[in-house]
């Protein structure tokens, strides 16, 4: 017995320290690193120069500390796998980013960090169900938990002082909680592309507008919603409860006996084979006949906008055997569909501009979503199934600073790309819109934060297919779009692949690798030159190969104006001592920033070296270009609720 308790006593005296350095702050990080970072390249500097030192004294990226307790943890976009179990500890953390990662497992960790005050970890892998015990985050401010897959049911309280609440794109059911309409200061509501039913409270439907619970078919209540009717009760699945036994006791059911359950089950699988037989033969006859009759008739069209046709194809099928019910619909990457393809056809659309990869509209639904189509032009002729392969391929990428794409529709004559529909225009036409008197200049922390935001759009693109090798294939300034949060988002990723390589890198113009010129290929490192391009094209001011050198630009310049390609110039510029002559004189008003522009600067030359193999992945691109970022405060205690900041990286000035 003594014995016993010697042994015992023994293991809680090993136990303790463990138990002891899981709570500090530093041990948590570095078990969280551990799981979610197995390579230790993406959080390389977490490392402790000596005994003493911490996570806060060794500054690692992405952490803020206050009387040295972690209080922020920024760690979005990096590609971490793991579960946030590790977490748990951080009593002190006010500020939680790891957005647009491959974060698993549940959230119920983040509840016991009380302090919290924003919550960011849209675009992860985490499931289970939102847990009751978020009501224990008392600080909350913003909690963003969408596209992931969470299920369940939305819970009935959370904290009063909650500003935003973003649970749109997971899957979680049953009804919307009346308890929402009592949170005072909520200013953000996103519960769409869910599967919920039932009606749609009134008062939160006029706060924060349809758009915010679409996407949920069974949903009803005002416009543009369906009146409430039975139709809208809960699913059969849904409204059946189950009943529990107490312990110590057997459930009384009633039921059908073993031997009358066969039978049923016999009778109906019998039924069920009659059923589809006589459909069969009813629709390989119509099929037959109307193979003929489609040949003849030729393909019904419906007009587009005032400019293009779209083909609806409800003649016969397409010479890959397809059939007209299967080629007149929408394919979604989505959960479900949000829209049929005649929802498309019919709505009002607005001709956004042509590319060099199609037309582009802006459609307005009838629920007042609104869409981008794009119109593939000049498309290598592919069968329905290899067409429908690429898609799938790349379709299935979700990043934020990647533009979605949402759905597509194959025929053999048409082809269409849905994705969201961003607001706020280009890249391009901020740097080189409206030029001259009046203009308001696009300024330094703009630029850097738009192209921060492409590089890492672009680096995921290249570690999603690093094994594929997909590049992006046509990355220029008019190809970086901006959200309705002002995020730089990359656009038509993989559709170069879909021409032929001579047109895709003639289409390139001054943004093409100097291999493309005799190889006519695409690839990653060429995507890599192409970014160099772009970035010059940030601190210059000018548009690749389509600008003209002045002879006073600097003293051995060219008598007269010629066509300049970009990287040439910039580096004729730089060798012959005139570096300050590179940059867009709108950056020049702003003071202190010159270690900035030439920091850029370098990492744009490193990128636009003339061999591939010496240029730098763009995920080290990605990474240059962080640290070049002013650094932020932390966040501290003097928070202005406020101020209404919508996304993680506005987020992080709000001190």
């Amino acid at each position: 017995m003594e014995l016993l308790r010697t042994l015992s006593l023994l293991l809680l005296l090993i136990s303790l320290p463990l138990t002891l350095s899981l709570s500090d702050d530093t041990a948590a990080l570095s078990l969280f690193r551990s799981t979610t970072d197995t390579h230790g390249a993406l959080l390389s500097n977490w490392t402790l120069t000596s005994s003493t030192s911490t996570a806060c004294s060794a500054s690692w990226r992405g952490v803020n500390c206050t009387n040295n307790r972690v209080t922020a943890l920024k760690l979005p976009s990096l590609n971490l796998r793991g579960s946030l179990d590790s977490l748990s500890s951080l009593d002190q953390l006010r500020f939680l980013d790891l957005s647009n990662n491959r974060i698993n497992g549940s959230i119920y960790a983040i509840t016991n960090c009380t302090n919290l005050k924003l919550v960011y970890l849209s675009g992860n892998d985490l499931s289970g169900e939102i847990p009751p015990e978020i009501t224990s985050l008392r600080r909350i401010l913003r909690l963003d938990l969408s596209n992931n897959n969470l299920k369940g049911v939305i819970p009935t309280e959370f904290p009063a002082r909650l500003l935003t609440l973003r649970l749109d794109d997971n899957e979680l059911s049953g009804t919307i909680p009346s308890s929402l309409e009592l949170i005072p200061k909520l200013i953000q509501l996103n519960l769409s592309n869910n599967l919920l039913y039932g009606q749609v409270p009134e008062s939160l439907l006029q706060k924060f507008g349809n758009e915010s619970f679409s996407g949920n078919e069974e949903l009803c209540g005002a416009s543009p919603f369906p009146e409430c009717s039975r139709i809208n009760e809960p699913p059969l699945a849904a409204s059946n409860q189950t009943v529990e036994s107490s312990p110590g006791k057997k459930s009384k059911r009633k039921g059908l006996s073993p031997g009358a359950i066969v039978a049923i089950v016999i009778a109906t699988a019998v039924v069920i084979v009659v059923v589809i037989y006589v459909i069969v033969a009813c629709y390989c006859g119509r099929y037959s006949r109307d193979s003929n009759v489609g040949s003849e008739s030729g393909k019904k069209r419906t007009s587009y906008g005032s400019e293009k046709k779209v083909f609806a194809n409800n003649g016969g099928g397409d010479s890959d055997g397809t059939s007209a019910s299967d080629k007149s619909k929408l394919v979604f990457f989505d959960r479900k569909k949000q829209f049929e393809l005649e929802d498309l056809l019919k709505a009002s659309a607005e001709m956004l501009g042509k590319g060099s990869l199609g037309t582009v509209y802006k459609a307005v639904l009838d629920h007042g979503i609104a869409v981008a189509v794009k119109r593939l032009k000049d498309a290598n002729p592919c069968g329905r199934k290899e067409f429908e392969q690429y898609m799938d391929v790349i379709g299935r990428l979700k990043h934020a600073n990647v533009v979605r794409l949402r759905a597509f529709y194959y025929a053999k004559e048409e082809k269409l790309l849905v994705y969201d529909y961003l607001p706020n225009g280009s890249l391009y036409s901020l740097l080189h819109g409206s030029r001259g008197p009046g203009r308001i200049p696009l300024d330094w922390t703009t630029r850097i934060s738009l192209v921060l935001g492409a590089a890492r759009g672009l680096a995921r693109v290249h570690e999603e297919y690093e094994t594929s090798r997909i590049p992006h294939g046509n990355v220029k300034s008019s190809n970086v779009l901006l959200d309705k949060n002002g995020v730089a988002c990359i656009a038509d990723f993989g559709l170069a692949l879909l021409l032929n390589p001579v047109h895709a890198t003639a289409r390139l113009g001054g943004y093409r690798a100097p291999e493309q010129v005799e190889i006519k290929r695409l690839s990653q490192k060429a995507d890599v030159y192409s970014f160099g391009v772009l970035l010059l094209e940030v601190l210059t001011g000018r548009a690749p190969s389509k600008f003209l050198s002045p002879a006073s630009s600097h003293p051995l310049a060219e008598e007269e104006e010629q066509v300049v390609d970009l990287p040439k110039w910039v580096r004729s510029v730089v060798r012959d001592e005139w570096t300050a002559e590179v940059f867009d004189q709108e950056l020049l008003r702003y003071k202190n920033i010159e270690e900035e522009l030439v920091a850029m600067l370098h990492v744009a030359m490193a990128c636009v070296v003339p061999q591939p193999e010496k240029r730098p992945s763009m995920s080290d691109v990605a990474k240059l270009i962080e640290e070049i970022r002013v650094e932020q405060s932390p966040l501290g205690e003097d928070y202005d609720e406020s101020r209404d900041s919508l996304s993680p990286s506005v987020a992080t000035t709000e001190g």
